[in-house]
C-alpha cells in the first residue's frame, strides 16, 4: 500500500516563528486540522532540540497527526515521533530507517531528477522535491526546479511527492496540479500573524481530507 500522505505538510522552523513558543504554534496548527507537521531546528544542539520535540511529539497523535524530526533519527526514538526527514548531507536513508525501524516514516529531499531516482529506489516512505519556487527559508537553497521540474519529477516516481520551496496560498493548488501529492509549507505559514487561520487557507484550497494514496 502507498503511504497515504496529507496534503499540507506544516514544518515549525523557530527561526521562522517570530518568537512564539513551539507549543503555541502546534496547538495552533492542530487546531486547523494539519495532520503532517515536521519540527526543524538547524541552529540548536541536540539536547535543546530533544527538549523542545518531546512535548511535541506526546501532544501531535493525540490530534491525529503525525509528527516528524528533521535531520535527528536518534532523536524521533528518544522522543517517540512518527517519523524523520533527512536532506542530501544527512544520514542516509537506510541508516536512518535501521535507527527508527519500519514502522516509522523516513522521508528524503531532493533537488535534481538523479536524487529523486535514487530515492525512488531507497526504502523512503516519501521524497521531497524543490525548491519549487524561490525560498527565504534557507540560507544557501538549491536552484529552483519550477512546476516543469515538478512534472518531471512526477514522472520519475511513483512515491508520494512532497513540493517544497516558496509554497503559498496563491500558488499551492497550482502545485498539487503539476503532480506533487502534498505541500511543505515554512515561511507562509509561521510569518502570518494567525497561523491557525493560515492553515486552514491551505487545507481549504488543497482538501482537508484529501490524502493522496493508492494500493
Amino acid at each position: 500500500m502507498r503511504l497515504a500522505i496529507p496534503p499540507l505538510y506544516a514544518i515549525m522552523d523557530p527561526a521562522q516563528m517570530g518568537g512564539r513558543a513551539p507549543m503555541e504554534v502546534l496547538d495552533a496548527l492542530l487546531a486547523a486540522g494539519v495532520k503532517l507537521i515536521q519540527y526543524r531546528d538547524k541552529n540548536s544542539s541536540a539536547l535543546e532540540i530533544f527538549r523542545a520535540s518531546l512535548p511535541l511529539a506526546e501532544r501531535a497523535p493525540q490530534a491525529g497527526c503525525v509528527f516528524m524530526v528533521n535531520d535527528r533519527p536518534d532523536i524521533v526514538v528518544a522522543v517517540g515521533a512518527g517519523g524523520v526527514h533527512v536532506g542530501q548531507e544527512d544520514l542516509p536513508v537506510e541508516l536512518a530507517r535501521q535507527i527508527v525501524g519500519p514502522e516509522r516514516w523516513v522521508g528524503y529531499s531532493t533537488h535534481n531528477l538523479s536524487q529523486v531516482r535514487d530515492a525512488d529506489a531507497s526504502s523512503a516512505d516519501y521524497i521531497a522535491y524543490g525548491p519549487i519556487f524561490a525560498t527565504q527559508s534557507k540560507e544557501r537553497p538549491d536552484p529552483t526546479v519550477g512546476l516543469e521540474g515538478l512534472r518531471r519529477a512526477r514522472e520519475a516516481t511513483a512515491k508520494p511527492l512532497v513540493a517544497i520551496g516558496g509554497i503559498t496560498v496563491a500558488n499551492a493548488r497550482s502545485v498539487i496540479e503539476a503532480g506533487a501529492d502534498s505541500v511543505a509549507v515554512i515561511r507562509d505559514l509561521l510569518s502570518s500573524s494567525d497561523p491557525r487561520a493560515r492553515a486552514s487557507e491551505f487545507l481549504d484550497i488543497l482538501g482537508r481530507d484529501a490524502a493522496r494514496a493508492e494500493s
